[in-house]
């Protein structure tokens, strides 16, 4: 009968490699609760940001945003020529602050949220309604920023159309 003695350099050097190919099973395994967890979190700021303008809540919105964050829309002139007009935090505020609440209504649909460290990008269809009667549809693409723990919109940009809104 023949006997296989294993040294202890050798079977610490078998453990070492079985846990080099255990490990990325691990992470595997606990890496999407972790992404589902901050999709969400990112969607939960996305909707506090629409709840808020059709409360005309300009506190919870203000809330939504960092400190030097950036809002764009991407209009066309009377010409046809694309431009981007840009609009402060406190402008865009003061406008949803003049609505009562219930008047605008911005309906989203998430396309895509994806999720890199403290970086997020989402991608929404939307389609906007004042007083109940349709306005506008368009897309807002997000950027935010998990910042001591909290997720902030750095950046918002928009495309508003009138003709092509699909229902």
């Amino acid at each position: 009968m023949m006997t296989t003695y294993f040294s202890l350099p050798k079977l610490l050097l078998v453990f070492c490699v079985g846990l080099l190919f255990c490990l990325p099973l691990a992470a595997q395994t606990a890496a999407p609760d972790s992404l589902a967890k901050d999709q969400a979190a990112v969607k939960d700021v996305v909707n506090a940001l629409f709840a808020a303008m059709k409360n005309a809540d300009t506190l919870s919105l203000k809330a939504c945003f960092s400190p030097s964050s950036i809002l764009q829309s991407v209009a066309r002139d009377k010409q046809g020529k694309t431009l981007v007009r840009q609009d402060g935090l406190a402008a865009f505020s003061a406008s949803v602050g003049q609505l009562s609440p219930g008047r605008a209504d911005e309906r989203i649909q998430f396309a895509s949220v994806l999720v890199d460290g403290d970086l997020a990008t989402v991608w929404t269809p939307y389609r906007f309604y004042l007083d109940g009667k349709f306005s506008h549809c368009g897309a807002n693409s997000f950027q935010l920023v998990r910042i001591e723990g909290q997720w902030k919109i750095q950046y918002l940009i928009d495309t508003r159309r009138r003709n092509g809104c699909a229902e």
